[in-house]
């Protein structure tokens, strides 16, 4: 049978640190699967889901944990099972930056029973205001009995200039 690991990495960046978990991942008969990492604050940062068989399990959690300069948290997960359940968006929203803006959208999902899966976030400078502006992309789990243009007024009913697009596609 096959196990999945999702790990979680944050150690100071440097060349190299990807293919030293790549290596070890690969010694150890393990499958890269996916990942998402990226450098902030001169830290590198990555989440990673990882297959390998059974009988190899130990072994590369063991060669894992052996890898100096890391905080890791492995976490063993249940395989892929999809049940014909939520359906995948992309979700696209810019408004003017504020204090709280996350918050007020992740309790706006998480009312309606939407899981985020994945978030990205930045802040930069309106082109001929200057005002900050906030935008993030994000793939959400959405259940099939919610309709999407539900979640579109409940996010931009969060601000008169929240501007919001969903693709269901």
């Amino acid at each position: 049978m096959t196990s999945y690991l999702v790990l979680t990495v944050i150690a100071d960046d440097k060349p190299g640190l990807v293919e030293s978990l790549a290596a070890v991942i690969t010694e150890n008969s393990g499958n890269w699967l996916e990942s998402s990492m990226s450098q902030l604050a001169g830290k590198f940062a990555g989440i990673l889901k990882i297959s390998v068989g059974d009988s190899h399990l130990d072994q590369l959690e063991l060669a894992l944990e052996a890898l100096g300069g890391l905080k890791l948290v492995i976490e063993r997960v249940k395989t892929d099972e999809t049940l014909g359940g939520p359906i995948t968006v992309e979700l696209n929203l810019m408004a003017n930056d504020r204090p709280g803006i996350i918050r007020e959208i992740s309790r706006a999902v998480a009312d309606l029973s939407v899981n985020v899966e994945k978030l990205t976030t930045s802040c930069s400078s309106a082109p001929m205001s200057g005002v900050d502006l906030f935008k993030a992309t994000a793939t959400l789990k959405v259940p099939p009995s919610l309709e999407l243009s539900k979640l579109r007024e409940e996010l931009e009913s969060l601000a008169d200039d929240m501007i919001v697009e969903i693709d269901a596609s």
